[in-house]
């Protein structure tokens, strides 16, 4: 959720790149890209900047917006409660026991995705950055000296590449959850995955444990694989550290740790600073049974922020004592718990340290540590919650890098490494973007440090870049920039790798760093790093050019890997002159457009050698129109919408391809609602492409379709109230014909959470009547009740007939909520226009459901958090919809025109299979 999007908020720029308002507007309408001069190609790129997306202004707004989109992506799952253990494990059980109908799925997206392709470099794009091809974020490495290379995708499970990277497979496909925190190589070469990411960001999904693979190089990963019960399911597990005799895991809920050997046995809790706040069955796991007491009894586990009060960002061993064990635990924006904690007994007691030198005990946010090999070094990164907490004036929530010579915890600590120091040499953040972005904007979120096995002075950090020191921190460079826009080496019609000579920009890798490895392959050491565009190496003691950059980094993302995450997917038919455009004459007979997180908007004609992104930072939502898959909207974020009309390749007499739609400008059309969500939903009439809805704290209306080229032309249709704060926002929407039903929440949070439905009826006069309502349900026995209180994730307004409605649900059911209304049900129906309701589960599992489609002949498929459901029409009962899909969340379906249907996944990319309904009769017009 970053690229563009952290600069969209900065509205000034130093004053050395400045240009005058006819230049501005030179630039943006130049046909000749390659013709700009330099000042002309950065204010092209500030307005860009300054014009993608919504307004929310202050340095550092685009954490401050990524902060946001975290709550509410866990709202979405937790709300009103938090999930307790066991949820996954059912859920998937129950999932797999459903019969399976329809064919295979396919993997549309498993191509190379090419974030530098020369044919779609609007402005709006990030061809030409250097990130070159890319896949989903990263967030565990492992990888030994034989060329064995371990990658553990956000939620897209583990791949194994035998290459030394590239060339990769697959290998976690059948556990409960593919959803990854850390990633680790044991001593008896076995592999340890810990499932449930740990970035505390918008789009981390908990997971259902740890598993253990004795034979990584040949095997693959089984759920008989999971090391204890269902101590560590529902949580988040930041990183995996061994000692001799034991496991170490800092999770969500404190420390746990494991014997080795035994593996069925339970994790034991070995710390939790605010036991209390655990749920009850966790708190229960007390490293001593006979002292569980002071693990109380999940007595305040209920309140809003109970998920902050047990974090732990990272365990480190001590080289020189295996029983010493450090922990860094709190939360990024500060608690009294927050701190330095070491145990020199093997987990039978902690102690809080009051770490001395430079290091702030006061001010200890999210930290990494790194000791040297032989213990004699200490690395760590410390982000500042003071700084988070000050929003408006702080560039950057780095507190600093530091070092204890002693290697101890205690310290001394020098500080090595300010935001400063760091982009001194290198950097493409500092000056670039005046004061608004410094190294460490989203220390909270992106951070690692590894520590050279053979030189305790060669160190490497990642923020939203990768730094190198080979001197213990006296001197860094950016080997890793953010990107190459505004170094003196870049050109706008520079390809990757370069092909201009030495004087053109290096490859450089994707923003910002999430996990580290070093491995060797045919006996050459490398250092591996993984981003949110996925793997990428270079040699260990690599080579640099004059501006301190790396010259030597490889993609590894080469297509056999698919981690990409999608919000939504559109699909149209290709139409005119669409298959002449590059990368777009071969293939079958339809386009898939999608949005994705930090990786933009793409665009593929499924047969084609690579899939393009024509789209930069985030997309969002998507729109596609069926009968020309080269009218594309795409959302940035929070209804920031562009539009356009071919499929955004630049061209003679259309030289921006993408027109903004937001409000604020003459270039923006989207509606201008300041309470949308982080991606806010909007949809098109399924009767007519050109009439479209909107929702945000109200719902908007325009009829104009992809001709739309105003923000003024959208029409403010009804409001939800709520109250400025919190306003009630749409989380779902959809409309056919006479029928628009939207779904609600507000307040979104755990502390008083809220839903329900606006249905809208349009008469034949073309008036529409709204009705918002809570509605009752018949289900579960005579009386009725109303919709659970928990979040609505997915409507659907059947296309044949428009009394027709569905409404699905997110959260487990209340067995797994702990919180006021979770009540049981995941999907709601109603067959006279939403005057009464059914729940519809029958055995539908009990799995959080993003997204619901309505076939032709009635029949359902419900987009969960574990795959795909199908109810055929005029049955009762559910089944897992066709074979080879991966256990991962959809957030999105889709009825192409193909009649495919299509999922857009959040981790392994999207994937199609053959409808087993008829198509409909086509109403569109």
């Amino acid at each position: 959720m970053k690229n563009f999007g952290r600069r969209r908020t900065i509205s000034v720029i130093v004053a050395a790149i400045l240009v005058t308002a006819a230049a501005l507007v030179a630039a943006r309408f130049d046909a000749r890209p390659a013709s700009l001069g330099a000042s002309e190609r950065i204010a092209q790129k500030q307005l860009q900047f300054e014009s993608q997306g919504t307004e929310n202004g202050g340095a550092g707004g685009e954490a401050a917006e990524f902060a946001t989109a975290s709550q509410q992506f866990i709202e979405a799952r937790t709300a009103p409660g938090i999930v307790a253990p066991g949820a996954y494990s059912a859920a998937f059980a129950e999932l797999t026991g459903l019969s399976a109908a329809g064919g295979s799925w396919s993997d549309v997206t498993k191509v190379p995705y090419d974030a530098d392709d020369p044919d779609y470099r609007d402005y709006y794009s990030n061809s030409s950055g250097g990130s070159g091809l890319v896949t989903g974020r990263i967030t565990g490495l492992a990888a030994d000296g034989s060329g064995h290379v371990y990658a553990a995708a956000a939620d897209g499970g583990v791949w194994r590449s035998s290459t030394g990277g590239g060339n990769w497979t697959p290998i976690a496909d059948s556990l409960p959850t593919l959803s990854s925190g850390d990633l680790q190589l044991a001593s008896d070469g076995s592999l340890w995955y810990a499932s449930g990411e740990a970035n505390t960001g918008g789009t981390s999904f908990v997971g259902s444990g740890v598993y253990r693979l004795a034979n990584p190089a040949t095997g693959t990963f089984s759920p008989a694989d999971r090391v204890g019960g269902t101590e560590l399911e529902s949580t988040t597990i930041n990183s995996i550290r061994f000692t001799g005799t034991k496991v170490w895991v800092a999770t969500l809920r404190g420390v746990w740790s494991h014997a080795l050997g035994n593996y069925p046995a339970p994790w034991t809790l070995s710390f939790a600073p605010n036991p209390a706040y655990l749920p009850a069955s966790v708190a229960q796991y007390a490293q001593d049974q006979s002292t569980a007491a002071q693990y109380g009894t999940g007595s305040t586990s209920s309140e809003t922020n109970a998920p902050y009060k047990n974090i732990a960002n990272d365990v480190a061993i001590d080289p020189k004592n295996p029983k010493h064990i450090l922990a860094a635990i709190g939360w990024r924006s500060g608690d009294t718990y927050n701190g330095f904690y070491e145990t020199t007994n093997d987990g039978a007691s902690w102690t809080k340290i009051n770490p001395t030198g430079g290091l702030d005990a006061t001010d200890i946010g999210n930290v990494s540590f790194a000791f040297s090999k032989q213990g004699d070094t200490l690395y760590a990164i410390n982000q500042s919650p003071r700084k988070l907490n000050s929003l408006g004036a702080q560039n950057t929530y780095l507190d600093g890098v530091y070092v204890s010579k002693t290697g101890s915890l205690t310290g001394p600590w020098n500080k090595i490494a300010s935001s400063d120091k760091l982009s001194s040499h290198g950097s493409a953040l500092k000056g670039v973007f005046g004061q608004g972005y410094s190294p460490g904007i989203q220390s909270w979120y992106n951070q690692l440090i590894i520590v050279d096995p053979a030189n305790a002075n060669h160190v490497y950090v990642g923020l939203e870049e990768v730094y190198e020191t080979t001197d213990g921190g006296s001197n860094w460079t950016t080997v890793g920039p953010y990107w190459n826009f505004y170094f003196s080496c870049w050109a706008p019609d520079a390809l990757y790798p370069p092909d201009g000579g030495p004087n053109r920009c290096p490859q450089t890798t994707h923003p910002d760093q999430h996990s580290i490895a070093v491995g060797s392959y045919q006996g050459k050491q490398y250092v591996f790093v993984g981003n949110d565009g996925g793997i990428y190496r270079r040699p260990l003691n690599g080579q640099v050019n004059g501006n301190g950059n790396g010259t030597d980094w490889q993609s590894l993302n080469d297509g056999s890997i698919d981690a990409l995450q999608f919000y939504a997917v559109g699909i149209g038919k290709v139409a005119g002159a669409d298959g002449s455009r590059p990368d777009l004459t071969s293939g079958d007979g339809v386009l898939v457009s999608g949005g994705l997180q930090d990786n933009g908007g793409s665009l593929l004609r499924p047969g084609a050698a690579k899939m393009v992104s024509n789209f930069g930072g985030d997309g969002g939502d998507v729109l596609v129109d069926p009968n020309d898959g080269c009218n594309i909207v795409q959302e940035y974020v929070f209804l920031s919408m562009s539009v356009t009309q071919t499929c955004a390749n630049p061209g003679p007499d259309h030289p921006n391809a993408f027109l903004d739609l937001s409000q604020s400008t003459t270039f923006k059309v989207g509606p201008p609602d300041i309470n949308a969500r982080f991606i806010a939903p909007f949809a098109a009439d399924a009767e007519n492409i050109d009439n479209w809805v909107a929702g945000g704290n109200s719902l908007w209306l325009q009829s104009k379709g992809f001709a739309i080229r105003s923000g003024s032309e959208w029409t403010k249709a009804y409001t939800f109230g709520g109250g400025a704060a919190p306003a009630r926002v749409a989380t779902a929407l959809a409309y056919s014909g006479s029928k628009i039903v939207a779904g609600w929440c507000g307040q979104c949070n755990n502390n008083g959470f809220t839903r329900g439905l606006v249905i809208g009826t349009k008469n034949a006069q073309g008036a529409w009547t709204w009705t918002q309502t809570v509605p009752p349900y018949q289900g579960g026995g005579a009386a009725a009740t109303q919709l659970p209180n928990r979040y609505i994730g997915g409507v659907a307004v059947d296309p044949s007939n428009s009394n027709h409605l569905v409404v699905v649900m997110n959260g487990f059911n209340r067995r797994f909520t702990e919180g006021p209304g979770a009540d049981v049900g995941h999907v709601f129906e109603s067959t006279d226009g939403g005057t009464t309701w059914t729940n519809a589960d029958g055995n539908f599992p009990d799995v959080p459901s993003s997204s619901v489609k309505v076939l032709g002949d009635g029949s359902l498929v419900v987009g969960t958090d574990l795959g795909m459901v199908y109810r055929a029409a005029g049955s009762t009962t559910w089944q897992r919809l066709g074979t080879n899909f991966p256990v991962t969340v959809v957030l999105d379906v889709e009825l192409g025109p193909d009649n495919n249907i299509y999922a857009a996944t959040h981790g392994r990319g999207i994937w199609r299979i053959a409808s087993p309904a008829p198509a409909a009769a086509a109403k569109r017009r």
